[in-house]
Order: structure tokens, then sequence, then C-alpha cells
């Protein structure tokens, strides 16, 4: 009813030459497109060979409690390494398996108190720390303890991941495979945002020391995304792309149709009387 009412307004008001009409309608065109490319455009404020922007230290993946990660050590002697390592699953089932590949392998769940409970060695404090400095630890204490003299560790991540949730075109969860992850990443991961999604509001869902956090970030402004604590991933975080105005304006009757019945009548509408008022 408000539509067939703006309708009857711009009726009265327009005016009736053809050519001011068409350059009317033109201007709406332009200015419509220009804000079209505004709202789905990243990085609108770098300029090729131009701009250059700060960006945070990149930070390393830290273990966490409850994190499972896979600890393989390796030496000349393979028989004194295996006290070391946990049982092979491909072996137990009979099945053959690639040394020094953490594929099969049983992994050490971090405990609430952030520590692991490592053959010989016994407890190790492992949260906080990344798989670098767990492996070199690891390390230094089989050297320092004549366990092993010429010990290799390789330390994984088993279960840590990320989900990303909204308007991109394969949201799901992702495995982490590396020591650092950024928010760019995430969105590669998941084919990138749909036209839909809002680029300057995606929100990144932390928890850190027991509560819930939330960030903003900007990918319209290389700057402000360069400078979020969120920019670098962390195990269990949530991206979330808000859909735009159209795609909130969009509903559905039956599941099938776009839009509603009456707003197709409407559109017409309106299409008909643009064409009466230019040919008039």
């Amino acid at each position: 009813m408000k539509l067939n009412q703006s309708v009857y307004i711009m009726h009265k008001r327009l005016p009736h030459s053809p050519v001011l009409l068409l350059r009317l309608v033109g201007l709406l065109y332009l200015l419509s497109a220009c804000s079209t490319t505004h709202q789905t455009a990243y990085f609108q404020d770098l300029h090729p060979g131009e701009s250059e922007q700060k960006v945070l230290h990149p930070l390393e993946i830290k273990v966490l409690p409850d994190d499972q990660i896979s600890i393989i050590v390796n030496s000349r002697d393979p028989q004194l390494t295996n006290l070391f390592n946990l049982p092979i699953l491909s072996q137990q089932i009979g099945q053959s398996s690639q040394v020094g590949s953490s594929r099969g392998v049983s992994g050490y769940t971090v405990d609430s108190q952030g520590e692991i409970d490592f053959p010989v060695l016994g407890r190790i404090h492992v949260a906080g720390k990344s798989r670098s400095e767990i492996a070199a630890f690891i390390k230094d204490e089989l050297i320092t303890g004549n366990y092993v003299k010429d010990p290799v560790v390789t330390v994984e991540f088993m279960n840590l991941t990320i989900s990303v949730l909204g308007e991109v075109n394969h949201p799901g969860r992702f495995d982490i495979t590396r020591d650092r992850m950024t928010l760019l990443d995430a969105i590669s991961l998941a084919g990138d945002l749909t036209i839909y999604g809002r680029r300057d509001k995606v929100m990144v869902l932390r928890e850190e020391n027991g509560t819930q956090r939330t960030y903003g970030i900007d990918l319209c402004s290389s700057s402000q995304m360069y400078a979020s604590p969120a920019y670098n991933l962390r195990q269990n975080d949530v991206i979330y792309v808000e859909p735009n105005s159209l795609r909130a304006r969009q509903g559905t009757v039956n599941g099938n149709n776009v839009r509603s019945t009456s707003f197709w009548i409407s559109r017409a509408y309106l299409l008909t009387t643009i064409s009466v008022l230019v040919f008039k």
C-alpha cells in the first residue's frame, strides 16, 4: 500500500519531459551501481604500489586445555624411540604405517591443568606453548636425561578447528594444520563471501578466560582489519558473516518463491508507470 502511494506521488511530482525523466532514471541507476560497488569491494583504502598497512606481529597457535596433539620421536635407533611413542592405530589392526607420520597415531589430550602424561618423562606442561616450543622442550629433556642422543621430535595438531558461518559460499568447520591462521585464510577456506554478505560487519566470536568475546571487523578497511586482535585466529574461533539488507528483505512464501507475490505485482506496477511517463 505504501509503495502504491509512493508511485502516485512520484507520478504527480516528476517532470513530464521524457528527456528529464530519462536523465533521472539514469542517475538513479548510476547511484545504485556505485552503492553496490562500495558495499562489495574489499580493502578500499589500499592502492597498489602506494599503500602500506602495519600488521600485528604474527601470532602462533598456542595449545590450550582439551586440545589434542600428536608427538612422535624419531632417531637412528627406532627400537629406542618406540618407548616414547604412543601405539600407531594402523599397526594395531595389522596395517603398515609410515614412520614419522602423525596419520593414525594416538594423540595426547591436554587436561584441565594444561598437562599431558608423556612416556618416561612423565607429566609435561604444554598449555600456552606452540608446536615448536613443545618439540624443543621434549628434545632437550631426552638429550639431558641421556634417553636418546639424536632425537627428532615432531608435534602436530589433531582436533584444532575454526568455524565459518553466515553469508559464505561454503560454511563449515575447518582444521588448523599450521602454526598461524588469519581471518583471510578462513574466508578463503569457506569459498569467500557471497554477494549478500556484509563486508563491513564480520564478527569473530572467541572464548577468553571463560567469557565469550565478540570482535567486529570491517573487510572494507585494511587498516582496521590488520589492527584487530582477531585478525590472527585461534582454535575454536567462530567467524560469522552478517547478511546485507537485500538478503534480509528476501522472504519466502512457500519455500520456492524468493519474494512474495505482492512484491512482484508492486514492482510490475512501478515499471509500468515509469514506462507510461517516459512515452507520455
